[in-house]
């Protein structure tokens, strides 16, 4: 079993800041790339930001500037540092991990419950 767990999400005013936290569990082998995706009512969901086990970063255009990813292997753990936000970024925004289980063959992608974050105007 793999359990990913998000945190940090809320209600914010524009302008405010984040910072969301997602801590996979469970028989790990190796964790490669990992990432935030976000949902808007009536929207598809979207890629927020990824980073690779190389620590290699790829952003929105949308948020560029103004969020951060990072990750903590120790830990297994993913963090979205949300800076400037705006209410365009309001969404439930969900963690992704590309991963490989103990005793198991092959990569595979798990998500996270997702965790709400509104931003007032």
């Amino acid at each position: 079993q793999v359990q990913l767990v998000e945190s940090g999400g809320g209600l914010v005013q524009a302008g405010g800041s984040l910072r969301l936290s997602c801590a996979v569990s469970g028989s790990i082998f190796s964790i490669n790339a990992m990432g935030w995706y976000r949902q808007a009512p009536g929207k598809q969901r979207e890629l927020v930001a990824a980073i690779t086990s190389r620590v290699s970063t790829n952003y929105a255009d949308s948020v560029k500037g103004r969020f951060t990813i990072s990750r903590d292997n120790a830990k297994n753990t993913v963090y979205l540092q949300m800076n400037s936000l705006k209410p365009e970024d309001t969404a439930v925004y969900y963690c992704n991990a590309d991963l490989v289980r103990v005793g198991v063959s092959g990569a595979y992608n798990y998500w996270g419950q997702g965790t709400q974050v509104t931003v007032s105007s």
